[in-house]
This record gives structure tokens, sequence and C-alpha cells, in this order.
């Protein structure tokens, strides 16, 4: 059991009379105390995050404030510790104050000189927590744009999105197509929430056949159908004080989106021939790449199941739809390739970078990933012979052969302005066109290199 976060100062000492007058002067000055007569399991009850101070006794039974302050600070380091010593144990607390207290106060001591104290501590910790919060913030923003790479409008709003829900008890639902990167957003969400060091638990509702799916899930009681001889614990009950990440659950059959709307309104699981509930605290983020609201309409999903479902949804863009993110997201990929095969970058030539814009990557992210860890191999640069689309960002043009031209050159120079360059020279270089040319062009498409985030380069 924690001590509530309301707490704002644990006072202990094992005299009840001193105990209760300096509980009641920190009570009067409107702080809320929690007043015990030992300090023995007080570690175990305090999380990182607790907001408050501890004011210890150092001369007490069992565990003196000494003991306490070094098991406190073996947990927390910053967590300020006011000790209240006799007159002959000056030179402990001075020894103490080197060990890490935040203060000390010498029998008999004034109201006053305690509360100034306590508030000072206070204001500290508060500094503390804040900070912490802002590092973790920071830290979450970084492995966010690690795991979901680009920088595209669409995908920092997903990013910001994330970042939202991952700290609330919200189930997700996340939409997105094959290869998107649906996982990716699943276990982003549970490794930035604070059940990160409970299970993360993934299971592909369409690759589970249906005469198992049931006892896959919620798990079964010896007996509970030929074959069954021996209890099984089902994914949920598995992912208990973790999440669930349940993929493509359009595939589940009307008969088991019952149970799971169940589950989802009573946080219980009951195994297949068994009686007993077991109570669950879990959050369910479920994925799939159809149009749920489609389905239910036709009948092949049931529509409360989706309106339960549909509280906090995600889409993930398709690649098309990220522009420029697809260069981003393939050196990303291939100099991960390369260096985890020992091999030297390849630069992609202009022409190629042209190639992966222009491509209308039907298998997303997971397409491109394999395209990129052949080209770090050596291999040629080949893309599937799918339709290709326009370059993404670019309207499909109705027009003939030159207006579609105009568009793909447009997209190929705006995807050069997107990498660095110190001049405008080097980037004519990079294009393979003189600078005239390149002035030119840029102002018959209305693009600026001074706005391409090499404004500070030299026009050389």
């Amino acid at each position: 059991m924690s001590i509530d976060n309301q707490i704002q100062v644990v006072l202990i000492d094992d005299d009840p009379h001193l105990r209760q007058a300096l509980c009641q002067t920190l009570d009067l000055a409107g702080l809320k105390v929690l007043p015990l007569g030992e300090a023995t399991g007080l570690t175990a009850q305090l999380s990182r995050d607790w907001p408050g101070v501890v004011v210890s006794d150092i001369r007490m039974p069992g565990m003196d404030g000494l003991e306490l302050l070094a098991e406190l600070h073996g947990q927390d380091p910053e967590l300020p510790v006011l000790l209240i010593t006799g007159h002959g144990d000056v030179p402990l607390a001075v020894q103490a104050m080197r060990a890490g207290a935040y203060d000390f106060l010498e029998k008999p001591f004034a109201s006053d000189a305690l509360l100034d104290s306590v508030r000072r501590a206070l204001a500290l910790r508060r500094l503390v927590l804040d900070n912490r919060s802002l590092r973790l913030a920071l830290s979450d923003r970084q492995q966010l744009s690690t795991r979901l790479v680009g920088q595209s409008a669409p995908m920092l709003r997903l990013r910001e999105q994330i970042g939202a829900l991952a700290a609330t008890r919200a189930d997700v639902l996340i939409l997105g197509e094959t290869g998107a990167g649906k996982e990716v957003v699943a276990r982003a969400l549970h490794d930035l929430s604070n059940r990160r060091t409970g299970p993360f638990v993934a299971i592909n509702a369409g690759a589970l056949a249906e005469s198992v799916v049931e006892s896959e899930l919620f798990g079964h009681e010896p007996g509970a159908f030929t074959g069954a001889q021996k209890r099984r614990i089902g994914k949920f009950e598995f992912a208990n004080g973790g999440t669930l990440f349940l993929d493509e659950i359009e595939s589940m059959s009307l008969d088991v989106q019952v149970k799971l709307l169940r589950l989802l309104q009573e946080r219980v699981v009951e195994r297949l021939g068994g009686n007993q509930q077991i109570p669950l605290d879990i959050r369910i983020i479920a994925a799939t790449k159809e149009d749920l609201r489609q389905s239910a309409d036709q009948g092949r999903f049931r529509a409360d199941l989706y309106y339960r479902l549909n509280v906090a949804p995600l889409r993930i863009p398709p690649l098309r739809e990220r522009g420029e993110d697809a260069l981003m997201l393939f050196q990303h990929f291939a100099d991960e390739a390369s260096s985890r095969h020992g091999l030297p970058l390849h630069e992609l030539q202009p022409g190629q970078r042209a190639m992966l814009l222009r491509h209308n990557w039907p298998g997303n992210v997971r397409e491109l990933q394999n395209v990129a860890e052949r080209f770090a191999l050596g291999l040629e640069l080949a893309l599937d012979s799918t339709p290709d689309g326009p370059a993404p960002g670019v309207p499909m043009s109705t027009g003939g052969l030159s207006e579609q031209v105009e568009h793909f050159e447009k997209a190929l120079i705006a995807a050069e302005l997107g990498r660095p360059h110190s001049s405008v020279r080097s980037l004519a270089e990079a294009l393979g066109v003189p600078r005239k040319t390149l002035h030119d062009k840029l102002r018959k498409h209305g693009l600026s290199f001074a706005d391409s985030g090499n404004a500070h380069a030299d026009d050389e």
C-alpha cells in the first residue's frame, strides 16, 4: 500500500507527545501530515513521484533516522529528509547532512523554524519533480521521433496524439493500412505509459483459427472442450497489469465480439468452461485496416463494439500521404541495415530519390523497409511492379504529359531542398542543372532556397 500523494509531510517520532505537538503545528499551517511512531517499512510505501517530504527523529528504536535516510535515498536520492536531534546529537546530525539530509533541527526548536524548513523542502521537491517530468517528456518525444520517423504534418500530428493518449487509461483503436506500422504505434503507447513495466502482449486475430480463438484469448478450464486437459491462461489474463494489442480485429467472429465487448465494459474475463470472473487491470489497443463503421452498417461487425472502441481512434497515414518522409525513412532503414551487415553506406542518387518519391508504396513502411534493406546490401534499387502514383503531396494530374512533368519536377526539387546543402551551387550540382536554370525553376515553382532550412548558406 502506497502513501497518498495528498500527504505533504510524513512525520516520524517515537515520542507520542512530541509527535502530536509537531503534527498540530503542521496541521494549523494547512499541511497534510501522516504521523508515524516508527520508520520501518516506510520506504516501500513511498513512490519516486511522491511530492512530499519526510521529517524524522534520529534516535528511535528499530530503524533510526540515519538508517531511514540511507534507505530513502537508496530509492530516491532527491527526496528531502529533515532530521530532528537532541542537544548531544549535533555531531551526528552534521554527519547526516554530509550524507544528504536536507536539514536538521535541534531540540527544542521554534514552530516557525520547523515550518520554514518544511516549506522550503516542499518547494525544492516540486522543482525536482517538475524537472523530472520535463526530462521524461523530452525523452518520450525523442523516443517517438526515433520509432516513428518523419517530419510530415500527418506524422507530427500522430506523434502528438500518441503523447497525449499514452499516459491515459483509455483503450485505443488504431486505423491503418497493411504495413503502415500499427504494432509500432501500439508499442509506443505502451512504452510511454505507466504500464511500461507490465507485459505487452500482441496477437493477430486474423492469424488464429476459428476453433481456437476463444481459448487463445480468454483461456479455458480442464474439460471445457474435447482435448482441453489442462487449464490454459488466455492472452487477456496474461496481459493483466499491462497492454494487449489485438490486430486485425475486423476478422473476429460476432460471437467473440460479444465477449470482447463485455470484457471492455466490465474488465473481467471468464475462462471457457469456468464460472470464476477474474478482474483485469488491462489496456486494450485494437487495430484494423478496414472501415469498421462500414462493416457495422453491413452487419459484419457489431455496432456497439465499434462505438466502444472508437472513443480514442488513431489513424496512421499511409506512406503515399507523407511526402518526403519516404526519403527520410528509406535513409533510416538503409543506415540501420548497413550497420547491421557491416557494410559501407550508399548514397542515393537524384534519379533514385525521384523514383522513391514517385512510388505509391502499396505495402507502406514495410515495403519501403524491404527496399532499403536490398539497397544496403548493394542490390539494384528495384520497386515492385505496381502502378506508380504522383509524387506524394502532388495532386493527380488530369492534364497532358507536360503538366505531369511539371508536377514531378517540382516534387523532385522540393525533395532535394529538404536535404542539407551548403550553397545553391551544391543544390544545383545534386540536381544536375546549372545555377541559372535552378534559380529559374525555383521561381517558376514558388520554391525558395532560403526557406529550405539552408537559409544561412552562401549563394555560391
